[in-house]
């Protein structure tokens, strides 16, 4: 069965490319703490992706910062210099951190849109969501269950056809395939639900991380995103987030204060992200440049 007719009546988007109806996995949609501050002495360097053929570049560097730009123009979808960012998120359940992601997109908050979901899981609520808006869903990984699943190779060529610039992890509970991160060099992101790198790794996600907490006698918690390396949980740390740990909390209480908080937060990163407002230090730590202040970082 072509993929085509999976789902029929695909959204008449005319920025969404083409799909070659040769893969079963593609679901077409119908219509529907404080800042840190740094001495000005230090070397800081801006790493910014593209991921289509080579342009010329220009560095520019300012107050101890390089930072890379092509010099391309990019027509109407440009503010302030920066151009609207397309990307791809990868969800396993109900997708609550896409949704956020989604509606902040569409509020004008995010300079950037949701191009297409990857789902390990078919007819998982984050899949229905995208469908119900008008977002193309891809399967994968390829497995016993899902044997209409994309291969790695074919998730990537997939992605390129989207032109994604970003993926960005929101509960998808399968290891990144080495292609993929070598195709994305620093442009994967995850959100894991407690201080990495305390209780994360294979095993740790969902409620179990919430329940370990609790039982350690941590008195903190709260989400930590990161960048994707071929590991679980080890990439290197963007951002984090506290909320208490309270005497007598259930692992389903403190799991949704987590979970406001990874709302706020992974809106705010991606916020950064599509501003190009990701700078990585020589030692190879990422920092956010605050919007208001260039000179300041987190």
């Amino acid at each position: 069965m072509k993929a085509q007719s999976l789902v029929s009546g695909f959204c008449s988007n005319p920025t969404t490319p083409s799909i070659p109806n040769t893969k079963k996995s593609i679901f077409q949609a119908p219509t529907p703490p404080s800042s840190a501050y740094f001495s000005q002495s230090r070397k800081w360097v801006s790493f910014k992706i593209q991921h289509s053929a080579p342009q010329r570049v220009w560095c520019n560097k300012q107050n101890g910062v390089e930072e890379v730009n092509d010099g391309t123009s990019h027509g109407n979808d440009l503010e302030y210099g920066v151009r609207r960012k397309k990307l791809a998120v990868f969800v396993s359940g109900g997708g609550s951190n896409f949704r956020s992601i989604h509606k902040a997109s569409l509020g004008g908050s995010v300079h950037g849109d949701i191009v297409v979901l990857v789902t390990s899981k078919r007819g998982c609520g984050g899949s229905v969501y995208a469908i119900d808006n008008g977002i193309p869903v891809v399967l994968f990984p390829k497995t016993k269950d899902e044997p209409d699943g994309l291969a790695p190779n074919d998730l990537v060529a997939e992605l390129r056809k989207f032109e994604v610039d970003f993926v960005l992890l929101a509960g998808y509970l399968k290891l990144i395939p080495v292609e993929l991160i070598r195709a994305y060099p620093r442009s994967i992101l995850n959100i894991h639900p407690s201080l990495l790198p305390a209780f994360g790794g294979k095993g740790y996600y969902g409620m179990k991380v919430h329940k370990a907490v609790i039982a350690s006698g941590a008195r903190y918690s709260g989400p930590t995103i990161h960048f994707v390396d071929e590991h679980y949980d080890t990439g290197r740390i963007l951002a984090q987030s506290v909320v208490p740990v309270l005497a007598k909390d259930t692992a389903e209480e403190l799991a949704a204060r987590v979970l406001q908080e990874e709302h706020r937060l992974y809106v705010e990163v991606t916020t950064a992200l599509c501003e190009e407002r990701i700078i990585w230090r020589e030692d190879g730590v990422p920092l956010i440049q605050s919007k208001e202040n260039p000179s300041e970082y987190r």
